[in-house]
C-alpha cells in the first residue's frame, strides 16, 4: 500500500509541475508578445493563441488533477452553518446531481471534441480537437469526484480536510 501512496505522490507532483509549466509558459509568451509588438514593431498572433489555449488547459487540467476537493467552489456560508447531517445530505444531492448531468452529457462532449478535428487554430494550425481534448479528462474527473463526494455523504466517510472548513475559506477583508 505504501508503494501506491508514493506513486500517487509522484503523479500529483507531476500534475502540479505541468500546471506550473503552463502558467510559466503563458507568462513568457506574454512577455514575448510585448517585446515583439512594442519594441520590435512585429505583432505576432500565435502568442495570443498560445495564452488562450494554455489558460483553457491550466483551468481544466488543474481542476481535474490538482485541486483538492476542499478547495472546490461551494456556497460555503450555508454549508458551514448547517449541522453535519445536513452537510451529508447536501453532499449526496449535489454529488449525484452533478455526476448525473456530466454522465448524461459525456457522449455529446466526446462527439464535439471529435468533431472539432476538422478545424485548426488560426496561427499555430493545431487541430481544435487537440485544444479541447483536455475537456474529456476534466469531464470524467468531475464525474468521479462528484460520485466520491456523494459516497462520502452516504457513508459518512468524508474527512474534515475534504470539507475545507477553516478560517481561510472566508474572505473577511
Amino acid at each position: 500500500m505504501e508503494k501506491y501512496h508514493k506513486v500517487g505522490e509522484v503523479i500529483k507532483r507531476l500534475a502540479d509541475h505541468f500546471g506550473a509549466f503552463l502558467l510559466g509558459s503563458m507568462f513568457l509568451v506574454f512577455i514575448l508578445q510585448i517585446i515583439f509588438r512594442y519594441f520590435l514593431d512585429l505583432p505576432v498572433g500565435w502568442t495570443v493563441e498560445w495564452v488562450t489555449i494554455a489558460w483553457l488547459w491550466v483551468i481544466l487540467f488543474t481542476f481535474a488533477f490538482v485541486i483538492p476537493t476542499g478547495d472546490m467552489i461551494r456556497l460555503d456560508i450555508v454549508y458551514s452553518a448547517v449541522p453535519r447531517s445536513v452537510r451529508r445530505i447536501f453532499d449526496v444531492f449535489a454529488g449525484l446531481a452533478c455526476a448525473a448531468i456530466f454522465i448524461w452529457t459525456l457522449p455529446n462532449a466526446w462527439e464535439y471534441v471529435s468533431f472539432m478535428q476538422i478545424e485548426r487554430t488560426a496561427y499555430m494550425r493545431i487541430p481544435f480537437s487537440w485544444v479541447f481534448a483536455i475537456y474529456i479528462p476534466f469531464h470524467v474527473a468531475v464525474i468521479f469526484r462528484m460520485l466520491l463526494m456523494a459516497w462520502g455523504g452516504i457513508s459518512g466517510t468524508r474527512k474534515p480536510g475534504d470539507l475545507g472548513l477553516h478560517p481561510e475559506t472566508h474572505d473577511y477583508d
